[in-house]
């Protein structure tokens, strides 16, 4: 489990197969390497990936197909790339964002971004099955950054973010354009309010389209005022 709250900047090189090497590049680097041990956890663009080799200056790690078909790390995206890092949360540290579990839901693309006197606006499309889970000002992580969604357009599938100057100079997110393909994680929250809303009703094989039966009258009636 992770907060979205990146801790360093890496390079991600491709060794071959499944396999990756990611280096932190970055001077807070140190907060990653400092215990890092054989099958830890760290968050690589937003997705959890388990050490299985420490190195001087970062880890190897190994991507399961599952892994590869549903994010960033698969497709033609070959050459070395910077990431985004981030440490499992331990027991008692802040969750200064919002609990990211690092399983990522699908990919997202960056359709605009847009610099304002105080901070980045950044438009990402989102597939149906990330984006039934995006409500407005609630959270989602992209590229395993917890960021707060300030708009959202359903019919577009489109959401918006304001990212701050500081998160925007420390992630991955000033080297998109657009264009540039992204990883997605809905909050966990909204997947167990699904889950729990459709316990016990015969399971469907189009989910998508049964979600649409969630209207406020339905809210109402079910105590969500």
């Amino acid at each position: 489990m992770f907060t979205g709250l990146i801790q360093a900047l890496g390079t991600m090189k491709p060794l071959g197969g499944d396999s990756w090497q990611i280096t932190c590049v970055s001077q807070s680097g140190e907060v990653i390497m400092q215990d890092l041990a054989y099958g830890d956890s760290v968050a690589v663009d937003g997705v959890c990936l388990t050490v299985e080799k420490v190195l001087k200056d970062g880890f190897i790690a190994t991507a399961s197909p599952e892994t590869l078909r549903r994010t960033t790390l698969g497709g033609e995206q070959t050459q070395q790339r910077y990431v985004n890092l981030e440490a499992s949360l331990r027991v008692g540290s802040k969750v200064g964002g919002h609990f990211v579990m690092g399983h990522v839901d699908g990919i997202g693309r960056l359709l605009m971004a847009e610099q304002t006197a105080t901070s980045w606006e950044m438009t990402f499309s989102a597939s149906e099955a990330i984006a039934r889970y995006i409500v407005p000002k609630g959270s989602i992580a992209v590229n395993g950054i917890s960021l707060t969604v300030a708009t959202y357009e359903p019919e577009f599938s489109q959401f918006k973010v304001a990212v701050i100057p500081l998160t925007y100079a420390e992630t991955n997110l000033r080297y998109l354009t657009p264009g540039s393909l992204v990883n997605l994680e809905g909050d966990i929250l909204g997947k167990y309010v699904e889950k729990f809303l459709y316990s016990g009703k015969p399971q469907t094989t189009d989910l998508d389209n049964s979600i649409n039966d969630i209207t406020p009258a339905f809210l109402a009636e079910h105590g969500y005022l």
